[in-house]
């Protein structure tokens, strides 16, 4: 039997690999199948990429921003101002009817959505009730965490030093790195280690004299 070489390069290359995300996997088996049912494999809805065998009101909560309280009640809005069914796949809407529902995700107040169900009330440069999604909630959030630093405010002082900044506790979670007690744990041990290799001296008094 003919012996099979190996190819050194291809197999540093594989080894050097890092594995794919699962949810990438599954979204590209999921675009697969749904191109096979003559639908959109990937559809791009506000910076997310989510399978086009995907129902709209399902979609929606995928959109960072929105999440499952909001999702029925904005996929109620879309059904009646927009005329979309939620129960339709979003591989078979057109560029044309996901740049609508973009629209109605970013302004949410204008289509009659109270103001309590919005992320950001009162915003601090505006003072106006909006709702961010997406990349731009993203970088609202890490804005306001740098305005916390610049002020140094109590949690500006925790995000700085990297503590939790919602009250949580601090003893038993949120632990980073080497505790107190493992590292005790560890001291005792080498001490122990040290100890028992050293040598005991040798016994000075000398052995009792014989009875005559």
């Amino acid at each position: 039997m003919a012996e099979v070489k190996r190819d050194e390069k291809n197999f540093e290359k594989v080894k050097e690999a890092k594995p794919k995300d699962p949810r990438e996997i599954r979204l590209m088996n999921e675009a697969r199948e749904a191109e096979k049912e003559g639908l959109k494999g990937i559809v791009h809805l506000v910076g997310r990429d989510l399978s086009g065998k995907m129902k709209l009101a399902v979609a929606l909560r995928q959109v960072k921003g929105v999440g499952m309280r909001l999702a029925p009640i904005l996929s109620e809005f879309v059904s009646k101002d927009l005329g979309i069914p939620k129960d339709i796949y979003i591989g078979k809407l057109s560029d044309e009817q996901i740049e609508k529902i973009e629209k109605l995700l970013q302004t949410p107040r204008e289509h009659g959505v109270p103001g309590w169900l919005l992320n950001r009330k009162k915003d601090i440069e505006s003072g106006k009730d909006k709702h961010l999604v997406g990349s731009d909630l993203t970088f609202a959030m890490k804005q306001d965490i740098e305005r916390e630093k610049e002020l140094y405010t109590w949690r500006g002082f925790r995000h700085i030093y990297g503590k939790k900044t919602r009250g949580q506790h601090t003893r038993t979670s949120g632990r980073k790195g080497l505790t107190m007690g493992v590292a005790r744990k560890a001291i005792m041990a080498s001490r122990a280690a040290a100890a028992g290799g050293e040598k005991k001296p040798a016994a000075a008094t000398a052995a009792p004299a014989a009875k005559k």
